[in-house]
């Protein structure tokens, strides 16, 4: 692998991590949204939309777009797309420090097998 394309797997994985720290950010400031009618639904989806946290966290998923499809013209997408997967450990580590998440036993056993056969596609 180039070291053109690690870049942009490390991109792609900041970005997607970024994003859904953001959104978690975003969400919990929101608290819980209320869906019990299409007013609500609408009030609820503007309040949404209009949140900064929100806001940066959905660039953060056009920018990886285009990173995504940069990294598709060096590398072939059975590898590509498995790696992906290493956001599961970033998220779950960064969300751990940073926003006070439990990460259980359980949950760091299953990011292991994750990243496991992360390394097995890898080295394919």
């Amino acid at each position: 692998m180039t070291p053109a394309a690690i870049a942009l797997i490390a991109l792609c994985l900041a970005l997607n991590v970024g994003a859904q720290l953001l959104l978690k950010v975003g969400a919990k400031s929101l608290g819980a949204l209320d869906f019990s009618a299409p007013i609500a639904l609408l009030g609820a989806a503007l309040q949404a939309a209009l949140h900064p946290a929100i806001i940066a966290g959905f660039a953060c998923y056009v920018i990886s777009v285009f990173a995504w499809i940069a990294l598709l013209t060096r590398i072939e997408v059975s590898v590509a797309y498995p790696l992906t997967a290493l956001g599961f450990l970033a998220t779950a580590v960064i969300a751990w420090f940073a926003l006070g998440e439990a990460v259980t036993a359980q949950r760091l056993i299953g990011i292991v097998v994750i990243i496991v056969g992360v390394l097995l596609v890898a080295r394919s």
